[in-house]
């Protein structure tokens, strides 16, 4: 998955982003308090960003930290905020309140990240910044499990959390199987553990984490074109704007490959 950071980015997703390039009113000069002012932020100065956690290795809680943080995520939107001269306060949040706009439409945070998907369906109700990853999906059952694929699933319990495009793709792909939603992944790998379901389907990064003590393995994944975007409100354009420039010049000046390096290294 190295250098897959050049991902195709939907028509909506470009068409907004150039109509964002071409006004007159830019907001997004990293210059502080001049940038922040023409944002829209929820609070002067701060942007508040909500995020699904623990979601390992893209969110997860770490009380050492300056914002009680960690991950891929995280540190994509500390140097996000450090580029516009803004401090970062950072919320966990119910990825469901997230991908449906409620949390950002609701004035709980200016933007969302949290390993989301950029689709139609949620374009409808969110705008997204230029996708900053490309995923895939996974399969992982216990090293002992008799499961070898998705086709194994018919008449198993598989876990996958609620609201995702994971959630999706078991729908689709696996109808025979008992399929148990849940809110996050915690309660879906704690799931796993107790034997309440027999195998989790969502992000490869995630099952990864999960596979690492070796009491767990990936049996299968699966390429389905999806990329992971930043969540802002349909209406505040400037945000929109001022967030893809700082991930151009994380790309330009090479500290987006530092950061993915990080996290992502082992998986190459």
């Amino acid at each position: 998955m190295k250098n897959s950071f050049l991902p195709v980015i939907g028509a909506a997703t470009l068409a907004l982003t150039l109509a964002a390039c071409g006004s007159d009113d830019s907001g997004s000069d990293s210059g502080g308090e001049a940038a922040g002012a023409d944002l829209d932020l929820v609070t002067e100065g701060t942007l508040t960003v909500c995020s699904d956690v623990p979601y390992p290795p893209f969110e997860d809680f770490d009380e050492s930290s300056e914002t009680g943080f960690t991950g891929f995520d995280v540190d994509i939107v500390s140097a996000v905020a450090e580029g516009l001269g803004l401090e970062l306060e950072i919320k966990d949040s119910s990825f469901d309140g997230l991908q449906s706009g409620l949390a950002l439409n609701s004035g709980d945070c200016d933007l969302a990240a949290s390993a989301m998907t950029i689709t139609e369906d949620r374009q409808e109700n969110l705008a997204f910044s230029d996708g900053y990853y490309d995923s895939q999906q996974s399969l992982l059952v216990p090293a002992d499990s008799d499961i070898a694929g998705i086709e194994d699933l018919a008449g198993r319990t598989v876990g996958v959390q609620q609201g995702t495009t994971g959630e999706a793709y078991t729908n689709e792909n696996a109808p025979e199987a008992t399929i148990t939603a849940f809110p996050s992944d915690a309660e879906m790998y704690q799931a796993l553990q107790a034997g309440q379901v027999e195998a989790l389907l969502q992000d490869l990064p995630v099952n990864v984490e999960h596979a690492r003590d070796g009491d767990y393995e990936i049996v299968e994944e699966y390429s389905t074109d999806e990329t992971y975007g930043l969540a802002m409100q349909l209406d505040n354009t400037a945000l929109v704007e001022a967030v893809n420039e700082q991930l151009t010049e994380l790309r330009d000046s090479g500290e987006y490959d530092e950061i993915y390096d990080t996290y992502f290294s082992a998986e190459d």
